[in-house]
């Protein structure tokens, strides 16, 4: 074919760098925007921060003004992982804890060397307990087989399985007790024994975690009952006693990383109505450099043209992270109006809510939205929320209504709260209960939230 040239005219959007950068900072969360906000402070000298007290209407917002929130990172408290169901233990106050572990800044490793160094071990042995205090995982387990760590060993060590077992029984004689177990059975039975002989009940503990802990995970009562020959009062003793036991011996000297949230906007109640303000803790105060505006203003030609861009971006910043608070604080005045009986009422008045409606609402595209609502946070007298967790699906109710699926999960867990637990409730009566209440939920729904909200089933939460 003979080669020709053809005109044609097409629309195109085009993405400029302000507009980029703008739906970046939006996209970002307080702790990575402000990141970012220290990059172009070192990159770019028209640009300094404003000092708090000689701040004036910028980024200025209306009170009330939040203190900086730290969220701990979240503790697992799972008893046993996924051996037995979750317990809580009722262990010793917060002063015992204190005077009982070493300081924060003291690892495993440091304390379980610290008591090393007090033994009349000799010097090689004191080493291959080393060695094993080295193998250990965060939670104070020795996860690798003996023989294979005896194996692994250089031979011109001249280290036997047998020094290795002899040294492993001097590791598991060290505070805390359980340190060095090679599974959850041997960790609990390790602190029952370090324990009195005259401690009730210590015996037939003993028996469930030494033979039958999976009997106790699936809470097969009549069976342990059998076993130990004993009497409901009996077994729940026994438990008691379990419970009352660190699965986790190690977990307690690992070096726990805070978390800290510094809400984007504030709710309070303010004279009968639910006001909400943005939060000054968050914003970064800028403002462009007055020396070197100033030399850009005598019109210098040789200044403008190595200054001229960066007061452009610097100007471009101060927009763009002025204009990501705005949006936010319209986005959660619109969710506030939204949500208001949340915050009267709780989680059970939680109402249906998709990132369509707060974009009718707001003006703003629903891509839009759900950048606003991920990673930006707000304080309520209820707690600190992402602003992503207002939203939720629908169930239909028998009037014609919908309730979301926030509320049916709080639904569920005040019923399993205050359920008999002896005689638990399934998740087909809970659907029962709900429908009575003119929601329909399926048993399989149920099951789903119930799994959500970390509930275990009914053959796991029945007590004696």
């Amino acid at each position: 074919m003979k080669p020709t040239l053809q005109l044609k005219l097409s629309q195109q959007l085009t993405l400029t760098p302000q507009l980029q950068q703008a739906i970046k900072l939006l996209q970002l969360s307080t702790l990575e925007m402000n990141q970012e906000v220290e990059r172009f402070l070192l990159e770019n000298p028209l640009l300094e921060r404003e000092e708090a007290e000689e701040s004036g209407g910028t980024f200025q917002a209306a009170e009330p003004v939040a203190e900086k929130i730290e969220a701990p990172a979240q503790q697992e408290t799972d008893w046993f992982d996924n051996d037995v169901p979750s317990y809580s233990s009722d262990s010793s106050s917060d002063d015992d804890v204190q005077d009982f572990h070493p300081a924060q800044s003291t690892s495993l490793r440091e304390h379980l060397i610290w008591q090393l160094g007090l033994t009349q071990l000799t010097e090689r042995d004191k080493k291959i307990v080393t060695l094993l205090i080295d193998a250990l995982d965060d939670n104070g387990y020795l996860t690798q087989e003996i023989e294979e760590l005896a194996e692994m060993l250089p031979s011109e060590l001249e280290i036997d399985l047998e020094e290795l077992t002899i040294a492993l029984q001097h590791l598991q004689h060290m505070d805390p007790a359980g340190i060095g177990a090679r599974n959850l059975s041997e960790c609990l039975a390790l602190q029952l024994k370090a324990m009195p002989e005259d401690t009730p009940f210590r015996k037939e503990a003993l028996a469930v975690v030494n033979q039958h802990l999976s009997s106790l995970a699936a809470h097969d009562f009549a069976k342990l009952k059998r076993t130990l020959n004993c009497t409901d009062e009996g077994l729940r003793m026994v438990t008691q006693l379990i419970r009352q036991l660190n699965p986790k011996p190690g977990a307690d000297y690992s070096s726990a990383v805070a978390r800290y949230i510094i809400p984007d906007v504030v709710v309070e109640k303010v004279k009968g109505y639910w006001a909400v303000a943005l939060n000054p803790e968050a914003m970064p105060r800028l403002r462009v450099n007055k020396l070197y505006a100033d030399i850009l203003s005598r019109g210098q030609e040789s200044s403008q043209q190595q200054i001229g861009q960066q007061l452009q971006e610097a100007k471009w910043l101060i927009k763009n992270v002025q204009q990501r608070f705005e949006t936010i604080l319209k986005v959660s005045q619109a969710i506030v109006a939204k949500q208001h009986n949340f915050l009267e009422h709780g989680e059970v008045a939680m109402r249906p809510l998709v990132l369509r409606e707060i974009a009718d609402e707001t003006g703003l595209h629903e891509s839009t939205v759900s950048r606003v609502t991920t990673q930006k946070f707000m304080f309520t007298p209820r707690g600190i929320f992402e602003l992503k967790y207002f939203f939720g699906s629908h169930v239909s109710t028998e009037a014609g209504g919908a309730c979301s699926s926030t509320a049916i999960r709080a639904l569920i867990k005040q019923l399993v709260g205050a359920e008999d637990a002896r005689n638990p409730l399934s998740d087909s009566q809970i659907s029962e209960i709900l429908g009575k209440q003119g929601i329909v939920v399926a048993r399989r729904t149920i099951a789903k939230y119930r799994e959500s909200l970390k509930i275990p089933p009914v053959n796991l939460r029945k007590a004696l």
